[in-house]
């Protein structure tokens, strides 16, 4: 029993360790009981588009952008994991187009948010030219925040149900829904936290 109970707190200390600490800088304009609307300033994203099913794709995309930020790039410059992973399906949009997830066969684009303290200028260049470095303009995004694993049909559900609630409050969505993950895959379930993400118009 004490050898499970110091496991336990070995892991949550771990997981809280290994969490991303430096998110991309927003405002949140107005809160309800099951989403709030926020304000995001620009931020810079490392991305890579990639061509197979949800898992392989992920486990691809990852190993890409991993390699970038922990030193596969032109100076050899190691950086430090920021929140959240930002993941869409892209079957429809250009690579350089204003973009991040739902489920399924197709092309998923993932996109690592990088340090503020960069700018495009300043990022290191990636050796890998299946990453892409831009810059995400500012905007308002509609976002419901759940936590526990992530799966397909949990997606769905959750964007579903923001979807609903955003028609409800007539609020007008701009594009397609973002799945935003914040922390590492050794994160127990209940401590986890997952975002939809909708680009929405408030000016009605």
């Amino acid at each position: 029993m004490q050898r499970a109970l110091i496991a336990l707190c070995a892991m949550l200390l771990f997981s809280t360790c290994l969490m991303a600490t430096e998110e991309p800088e927003y405002t949140v304009i107005q809160k309800t009981d099951t989403y709030e609307v926020r304000q995001y300033r620009p931020y810079l994203v490392a991305e890579t588009l990639v061509e197979a099913d949800i898992d392989d794709a992920g486990n691809e995309a990852f190993r890409i952008l991993a390699g970038y930020i922990f030193g596969k790039n032109k100076s050899k410059t190691k950086m430090e994991m920021t929140a959240p992973v930002i993941t869409e399906e892209s079957e429809k949009i250009e690579m350089t187009a204003p973009v991040t997830s739902s489920g399924g066969e197709g092309r998923y684009l993932y996109q690592f948010v990088m340090p503020a303290r960069y700018t495009l200028e300043t990022l290191p260049e990636p050796e890998d030219d299946r990453v892409i470095l831009r810059e995400v303009p500012g905007r308002v995004l509609a976002v419901r925040t759940f936590s526990g694993f992530w799966s397909e049909d949990r997606f769905a559900k959750e964007e579903a149900r923001l979807r609903d609630d955003l028609s409800r409050d007539d609020l007008t969505v701009l594009g397609e829904a973002s799945l935003s993950r914040y922390n590492s895959p050794f994160t127990l379930w209940f401590l986890r936290r997952n975002e939809i993400w909708f680009p929405v118009d408030l000016q009605q």
